[in-house]
C-alpha cells in the first residue's frame, strides 16, 4: 500500500503539517526535524502526489517559456539557447521545473491559453499582443524578454536601437557605403493579419539613425534590407541571393541582426570564393559562443542572453510572491550591450570593381 503523509508523521512523531513543511518549505522547521522526517520519507520510498502538493502550496512548481516558433526551430538559434540556460539556472536554484510552450496550430495565443504553469516568460511579445490581455485576464504572472516597458508588462531587454546604431557606425566609420542589412523575419503576432517584430523595428531605427548622420537612408543606392530566417541556412540563402543579383554592385559589408544569420553569410562567401573581410565585411548581433571561434572571428554586439533569461525568471518569481501595481513599474530591466570588434570587419577596398572582386559565376572548389 502506498505510504501517506500520515504514515510518515506517525513514524517521525510529528504532525502532518510538519511533514508538509519538510517536503515544501523546510525553512519553517529545525534542521534536526527536517532530517528525521526526510530519513523516513526515504525509508518508506514516499513520492508526493503532484495534485496534493498543488492543493497544499497553491503552486504547480513550474514556469513556462512561451516560444514564438516551434521548439525545433527556436533552439536552432544559440541566442535562444542562452536565454533557456539562464532560465534553467534560476529554476534549478529555486527547485522549479520549466515547460517550453511553442505555438499551437501556429498561434502563440493558443499555447498561452492552455499553459498550466505558475508564471510565464515570453520572447518578443509587444504590449499590444493579444497574449498580454489574456495573461492579465487570467492573472498569470508573466515577464517579457525583448518586449516593451509598459504598465501592463514587466520586461527584460537591451537598448536594441542604440546597439544597432553603434554597429552601423562602426561599418560607416570604416568607409562602407554599400551595406546589406539582413533583417530578422517577423516572429511575433500583433493581430492575426499583421506580423511584426519589436526587435527588428528597433534595430532598423538604430541603423537608420547612423545612416542619416552621413545623409544616407535605407533607400539610398547601395543600402538594402533583406529578410532572413534566424538560422545559418537563412543567412546563406539571403547572401547567396544578393551575390546572384545581376547589374548591381556588390555590397562591401553585410550586417546581420543575429550572429547565427551572419555565420550563414560566411557559408555563402565560402561557396562564392569571397574572402572575409577582404571582399566582404560581415557583422552580427548577439555574441553567441560560436562568434569568437568563427574563421575569422565575428564582429558583433554582445548582449547577455543568459542574464536575460535568469533576470526574467527571477522577476516572475518575484511577481508570484506578490508585487503591487506601483512596484511593477520599477521592475523593468535594461541590460548592457557592447560592440565587440573582431577580424570579420575592415575598411573596404578603395575600388572594389578594380580589385578583382567580381560576381562569382561558379562555387569555389
Amino acid at each position: 500500500m502506498r505510504p501517506t503523509i500520515k504514515d510518515i508523521a506517525e513514524r517521525a512523531g510529528v504532525s502532518k503539517t510538519t511533514v508538509s513543511f519538510a517536503l515544501n518549505d523546510p525553512s519553517r522547521i529545525s534542521v534536526e526535524t527536517y532530517n528525521r522526517v526526510m530519513s523516513i520519507v526515504t525509508e518508506l520510498d514516499y513520492v508526493p502526489s503532484p495534485v496534493a502538493r498543488t492543493l497544499t502550496t497553491k503552486r504547480l512548481g513550474a514556469l513556462g517559456l512561451l516560444l514564438p516558433q516551434p521548439i525545433t526551430e527556436a533552439l536552432r538559434n544559440p541566442y535562444v539557447v542562452e536565454i533557456v540556460r539562464g532560465i534553467g539556472e534560476l529554476c534549478a536554484e529555486r527547485e522549479l521545473s520549466l515547460t517550453m510552450l511553442p505555438p499551437l496550430r501556429g498561434r502563440v495565443l493558443e499555447a498561452a491559453r492552455r499553459a498550466f504553469v505558475d508564471g510565464l516568460i515570453t520572447i518578443g511579445v509587444g504590449p499590444d499582443h493579444e497574449v498580454v490581455e489574456l495573461l492579465n485576464r487570467r492573472r498569470i504572472p508573466f515577464v517579457t524578454i525583448d518586449g516593451a516597458d509598459t504598465d501592463a508588462t514587466v520586461n527584460v531587454g537591451v537598448d536594441d536601437e542604440g546597439a544597432a546604431y553603434g554597429l552601423m557606425r562602426h561599418l560607416l566609420d570604416l568607409g562602407h557605403r554599400r551595406v546589406a542589412i539582413l533583417a530578422l523575419m517577423p516572429d511575433t503576432i500583433k493581430l492575426p493579419e499583421e506580423r511584426f517584430s519589436l526587435v527588428r523595428d528597433r534595430r532598423i531605427a538604430g541603423f537608420s539613425r547612423a545612416l542619416a548622420e552621413l545623409s544616407l537612408s535605407l533607400e539610398s543606392p547601395g543600402i538594402c534590407v533583406v529578410p532572413a530566417e534566424s538560422s545559418i541556412e537563412g543567412g546563406d540563402a539571403a547572401v547567396s541571393a544578393l551575390l546572384a543579383r545581376s547589374g548591381e554592385p556588390l555590397p562591401t559589408a553585410v550586417v546581420a541582426m543575429a550572429d547565427i544569420v551572419a555565420l550563414g553569410a560566411y557559408e555563402a562567401c565560402r561557396k562564392a570564393g569571397l574572402a572575409i573581410p577582404g571582399d566582404l565585411s560581415v557583422a552580427g548581433f548577439d555574441d553567441i559562443p560560436l562568434a569568437e571561434s568563427a574563421n575569422p572571428p565575428l564582429t558583433t554586439i554582445h548582449q547577455p542572453g543568459r542574464k536575460k533569461g535568469a533576470a526574467a525568471a527571477a522577476l516572475v518569481v518575484e511577481l508570484l510572491d506578490g508585487v503591487d501595481a506601483e512596484h511593477r513599474r520599477v521592475l523593468h530591466r535594461c541590460l548592457e550591450t557592447r560592440l565587440v570588434v573582431r577580424a570579420s570587419t575592415a575598411a573596404p577596398r578603395p575600388d572594389p570593381a578594380a580589385s578583382g572582386l567580381a560576381r562569382a559565376s561558379s562555387p569555389a572548389s
